[in-house]
């Protein structure tokens, strides 16, 4: 996957991003991930699809790596209103309980700043 549209590729050149593969057996997703794929394909792409992670899990998988990118590409989405942050913390709920390590509260500030949203409980994590 990664040549044709992979880092470094004519389509990172062309587009300015590209595409990464990722394990499913490296990554920490909530429950019911696969139910939520998103399709992605078109005539030119035939017969090859996309499945993608719905951008609510995406999120909510890439913080748990903690990296401080991560938490920037969430408050961005939040910011923008590309994710809602309800679902977001729904999602974050859904996350394995002992691969969890985002905080939960730091998340919730996040989404409650950027979104604009009224008072809201912080800490799911009790």
């Amino acid at each position: 996957m990664t040549a044709p549209i992979g880092e470094l590729s004519a389509f990172h050149e062309t587009f300015g991003s590209y595409a990464q593969g990722v394990s499913v057996a490296t990554t920490v997703l909530p429950a019911g991930w696969r139910d939520r794929l998103v399709t992605h394909e078109t005539p030119d792409t035939e017969p090859g699809r996309g499945l993608c992670l719905e951008p609510h899990d995406c999120v909510a998988s890439k913080l748990v790596a903690g990296r401080s990118r991560d938490l920037t590409f969430a408050r961005a989405l939040l910011r923008e209103r590309l994710i809602d942050s309800q679902l977001f913390a729904e999602r974050i709920d859904l996350l394995p309980v002992t691969a969890v390590s985002v905080d939960r509260a730091a998340v919730a500030r996040t989404s409650k700043a950027s979104s604009g949203l009224g008072s809201r409980q912080s800490d799911r994590s009790a």
